[in-house]
């Protein structure tokens, strides 16, 4: 009797029983493929976690399944290895951590595709657009004159070409074809000269692949660290290998891939949560067949199939985007990639101007191989950095007076300014001018913010928005905003600089489908004099004609009650003046400041980065800490205000027993920094231990008590291990 153990895509806990179909031998079954089976009389799509000979469950009570889907894995074994350690790691459900890497139409059943190639070319007659569809007739021209383009090309040069080339093909002047992917032809050597220090780094990473290597790759914004990896990318290939190259943020992805697909011509594919169902299952199925020789990704692209990974890089390792802290399975990407780098035997990349204090620390203990790539790229020189104190100044919303003088010069000479302001909308604040009452979420313990495009206040937690008053509904006064946000700067931007077009980008202005790579085109084209925007515009962007930024509100983490604000606040500073300066003319940042003086702000700007984490690090170990303990935290929500709490103090107490036998401090629950969110109250239990191994052990026996203690209460709770979010 063979037996089948099938994990399906789902919250369910463990794995379920089934027989193998009639006339399917073992030797012809392998963990690592789908099968399709009944469960409570609902069709799913399962992966085969294991195949065995016996069952703890009676003959009569297991099901057969329905069919075999696959000849062979589409799990392949390193990954389910992955997925399992995962599992245990951040203890959650096996089948909820395969949910989460596998796309929609790979948990429906559908067989892997072979890598299709999409062209557009112009057809024959069809109905010619109005005059006034410029877009509509500049694409046409570009496909009559280069024939047949696909969609690297388009997206190169005709960015937002998707939906014009809609409304060609209902007038029917063009043609979709599709061809069979091509393989990529083998890579020729790098085409960029790379400076000692990248050949350095390069050398040192590929001397060590089809052995597991972490490498903490650390240089300053402008350095050329997308040269190295392009150049190991290279050489994976050569080696008839792939490469995993993960980006923090979907933002980046195009210009990313831009950069690569220009070297490594078609074997670049793309994954992020953007694309479409039925990009996404192409895109695994290149990575599966191995048709795919580089796959760039956000977050998830961690779990692809690959069939002979031989190179992981995670860029911008500091970032807390590769922390999912949404879903139930709360993973940290850039951990999750080494640990499949530890499995595969591969080396892998972690590439920052700004290390996390993880990674740094690591480096520091030796675990880490340490490669430095001190000057920018093209000789370019590093930006000049200047101070503006704010106390006593008068302020046009916002922006001071030496700032304002520096913008006229550098737009004069026809160079371009970025000011970076970390807060969206219009004003944060809206308050009565008499009795000093503002305007809370009634769901939320926070501000509405006023938001100018529709001319409502928005919670920015929950997104409840509701109409200004018109007077204050305690004492009748009336109303005034207070603050700013990026809406209230680019308004102003526009009263002073009436003939430079301004470019504002944040969560607001760029919802629509590709309006981000629109906006980002002009800048990138020259036309935007002003770049306006929040932490969206610090990462990766490379403006050669950027030569001044402006960080408007430097002050806004110094005191944040987080541990890790500081932290943040150097690392979003650091990149985001690394955006000055990277082309041929000198570039200079200047920060506004109410505490110029303050001692981490001055080491930061005085040393450089790597000095003030070098200083926080102490603190850190001092406050026991990340990197030095080891964090998991429990929060629970609830409707009414004791509900949440009284659930927690209960795990508390059951808690005492393991956390003394596996050595882990637990604190006694405490209200989240904002209590009561979505109009539920909040409350969390944080876990504590010296090494990972004692943590998950005792949480491993405290789960279980956790939920029994929650059956029957009107509470929702989850873990979270490593935690990212403040504690």
């Amino acid at each position: 009797m063979t037996i089948l153990r099938i994990v399906i895509p789902s919250a369910l806990p463990g794995s379920l029983d089934y027989l193998a179909p009639a006339g399917a031998g073992a030797a012809a079954l392998s963990p690592g493929m789908r099968a399709a089976v009944k469960l409570g009389g609902r069709a799913c799509v399962g992966v085969i976690a294991e195949v065995a000979d016996r069952t703890e469950v009676a003959r009569e009570r297991l099901k057969p399944v329905e069919r075999v889907v696959d000849a062979a894995p589409v799990v392949p074994a390193s990954l389910l290895e992955l997925l399992q350690w995962a599992a245990r790691y951040y203890h959650q459900p096996l089948g909820g951590v395969l949910r989460t890497a596998m796309p929609l139409l790979a948990r429906r059943g559908a067989a892997p595709q072979i890598p299709q190639s999409v062209f557009w070319e112009c057809a024959g007659g069809g109905e010619a657009p109005p005059p006034r569809a410029v877009k509509q007739r500049a694409l046409l021209d570009l496909l009559q004159d280069c024939g047949r383009l696909d969609e690297a090309a388009l997206a190169r040069r005709f960015p937002g070409w998707r939906p014009v080339m809609r409304r060609l093909l209902q007038r029917r002047l063009v043609t979709r074809l599709e061809e069979p992917a091509q393989a990529a032809p083998p890579p020729r050597a790098a085409r960029h000269r790379l400076n000692r220090e990248q050949q350095e780094a390069v050398d040192a990473v590929a001397a060590g692949f089809g052995e597991f290597h972490r490498h903490l790759l650390e240089g300053v914004t402008g350095s050329g660290k997308t040269e190295v990896y392009l150049a190991l990318c290279e050489q994976a290939m050569q080696r008839g290998e792939q490469a995993l190259v993960l980006v923090p943020e979907i933002a980046l992805t195009a210009q990313t891939v831009e950069r690569f697909r220009a070297q490594l011509a078609g074997a670049v594919c793309v994954f992020h949560s953007g694309l479409t169902d039925r990009e996404r299952f192409h895109c695994w199925s290149a990575a599966l067949s191995g048709d795919a020789g580089v796959v760039i990704g956000t977050r998830s692209a961690v779990f692809l199939p690959f069939k002979r990974l031989g190179l992981a890089v995670v860029d911008e390792e500091h970032d807390a985007s590769y922390k999912q802290s949404e879903s139930s399975f709360r993973y940290h990407a850039r951990d999750v990639a080494i640990k499949r780098a530890q499995i595969g035997a591969l080396p892998v990349v972690l590439g920052s101007a700004t290390p996390s204090l993880e990674s740094l620390h690591n480096a520091l203990q030796g675990r880490y191989a340490r490669r430095h790539l001190t000057r920018r790229a093209a000789g370019a020189a590093p930006p000049r950095w200047r101070v503006i104190d704010l106390r006593g100044s008068r302020l046009e919303d916002g922006l001071s007076p030496p700032l304002l003088a520096a913008m006229r010069e550098r737009l004069a000479a026809r160079e371009q300014v970025l000011l970076f302001l970390n807060r969206r909308g219009y004003a944060p604040v809206m308050l009565c001018r008499d009795c000093g009452a503002a305007l809370s979420c009634g769901r939320c313990d926070a501000r509405l913010v006023y938001h100018l495009c529709d001319g409502r206040l928005h919670c920015h937690h929950c997104g409840v928005s509701q109409r200004p008053p018109d007077a204050c509904s305690g004492c009748g006064g009336g109303m005034r905003l207070v603050g700013l946000g990026t809406e209230k700067v680019e308004r102003h931007l526009a009263q002073l600089f009436p003939e430079t077009d301004i470019v504002r980008i944040d969560t607001d202005a760029v919802r629509r489908k590709n309006e981000l790579q629109r906006r980002l085109e002009r800048v990138r084209s020259g036309d935007a004099g002003i770049v306006l925007g929040t932490q969206m515009l610090t990462k990766g962007h490379h403006f050669p004609a950027m030569t001044l930024v402006g960080i408007v509100n430097a002050d806004q983490s110094l005191f944040a009650a987080d541990f890790r604000a500081i932290e943040r606040l150097g690392q979003l500073i650091v990149q985001v003046g690394g955006r000055a300066g990277r082309g041929a003319a000198a570039g200079e940042v200047m920060l506004q400041t109410h505490h110029p003086h303050h001692p981490q702000l001055q080491v930061l700007l005085k040393s450089g980065y790597g000095a003030f984490a070098l200083q926080l690090l102490p603190q850190r170990e001092a406050a026991q800490l990340p990197p030095y303990r080891h964090l998991a935290v429990i929060r629970a929500r609830s409707a009414a205000g004791a509900e949440a709490a009284a659930f927690l103090d209960l795990v508390h107490r059951a808690s005492q027993e393991c956390a003394r036998r596996h050595a882990t401090q637990v604190f006694p629950p405490a209200p989240m920094m904002m209590e009561k969110k979505a109009g539920h109250y909040r409350a969390q239990l944080l876990l504590s231990a010296a090494d990972a191994h004692s943590l998950n052990a005792c949480l491993a026996a405290l789960l279980p008590a956790a939920a029994r203690l929650a059956r029957g209460r009107k509470v929702r709770w989850h873990l979270d291990v490593d935690p990212g979010e403040a504690v």
